[in-house]
């Protein structure tokens, strides 16, 4: 199989993708349609929304000018893969299709994929493989998915939180191999943003419940910050309160903030809580004050390595995302800023 049939086969997921997210009619799009609705039922953070909008997001990622772009970083390599590793990739489940970009470069790269699927989100995934195999029935010997113990793997990828991460590194550690941690996503705003800018700001924090590694869980605001127009941007999404596993986490944290005398600002659905801790939780939004642009370094820089993106119209000392780029990254936008396609063809 060569690079361009792999190449054509991914962007005619992405036709698929996108018109799953249209409504689009057909019986080839009803593997798509059955996996979103088994996903939804397994998972009630999956929200049919949120699906769509997932998927509609890896569909316009997968443009043929998107992959002919990102793939040609590496000179040419991808196409150069003299025999086919087996590839052993365990995934996380916190968001819909979360493992697709390890998914795409394990398999654009030539070698074979054995993917271990969260109980979280193991319907999407293999969908998609449908559609590819259906396109290109090669795929089939490069596709597995597995609930059981990974085994006969030449290099590991594996997602998962601080704890996992150590299970990680002492089973796979002696294999090549990426191993992710927990991580989360600031903001840092200067008091000037538009309208426009704190609305998508709003989806940067409340896409998902918050709940991804590219979620904002806490906003860095210049002293004395007035909350009102950004309380008014996320007001959109107060339709969460009538999510009930989402209202519980709102209604928990409040008593425990209440009864701890924490200070706190509610929005009626979620929490503003100051906290130098990047982390928050569900229904929970951290911010800290910073009283000059040039202290933001020494807030920003120590915890960096924790940090997946920051978002900002500012000029910072780390790379930084505009707003509403948060939830949608590109191909070549690496977790953890490692290059996945990089790894996998430096030992082939």
């Amino acid at each position: 199989m060569n690079l361009s049939d792999r190449v054509k086969s991914f962007e005619i997921l992405g036709e698929r993708l996108r018109r799953f997210h249209e409504n689009a009619p057909g019986t080839d799009m009803s593997v798509l349609v059955e996996a979103a609705r088994m996903a939804s039922h397994k998972n009630p953070w999956f929200t049919p929304e949120h699906i769509r909008i997932a998927l509609n997001n890896l569909g316009h990622t997968l443009s043929a000018e998107n992959l002919v772009h990102w793939l040609s970083h590496y000179d040419g390599r991808v196409d150069c893969v003299s025999a086919p590793r087996n590839i052993g990739v365990v995934m996380a489940g916190n968001i819909p299709a979360v493992g697709f970009h390890d998914f795409l470069c394990v398999l654009i790269s030539g070698n074979k994929l054995t993917a271990k699927l969260s109980s979280s989100d193991d319907q999407l995934l293999p969908a998609m493989a449908t559609i590819l195999t259906d396109y290109l029935p090669e795929w089939h010997d490069f596709i597995s998915f597995t609930s059981g113990k990974l085994d006969r793997f030449d290099a590991i990828i594996a997602t998962g939180n601080s704890n996992t991460s150590r299970y990680f590194e002492f089973y796979f550690g002696r294999y090549p191999h990426i191993i992710r941690k927990n991580r989360n996503s600031i903001a840092v705003l200067d008091g000037n943003e538009s309208l426009h800018d704190l609305q998508n700001l709003a989806a940067d924090i409340m896409l998902y419940f918050g709940m991804g590694c590219r979620s904002i869980s806490k906003i860095l605001v210049p002293a004395g910050y007035n909350f009102v127009r950004i309380i008014e941007a996320l007001s959109r999404f107060d339709c969460f309160s009538n999510h009930n596993k989402y209202r519980n986490n709102y209604e928990y944290f409040k008593s425990i903030f209440m009864v701890g005398q924490v200070p706190f600002i509610d929005t009626g659905f979620m929490l503003l809580k100051e906290d130098p801790d990047n982390a928050s939780r569900i229904a929970v939004l951290h911010y800290e004050y910073y009283h000059k642009p040039e202290d933001l370094a020494g807030i920003i820089l120590p915890g960096n390595d924790s940090v997946q993106c920051v978002i900002s119209n500012m000029t910072l000392p780390v790379k930084v995302l505009r707003f509403g780029e948060g939830q949608n990254p590109a191909l070549w936008d690496y977790a953890d800023q490692v290059d996945t396609m990089e790894f996998l063809l430096s030992w082939v």
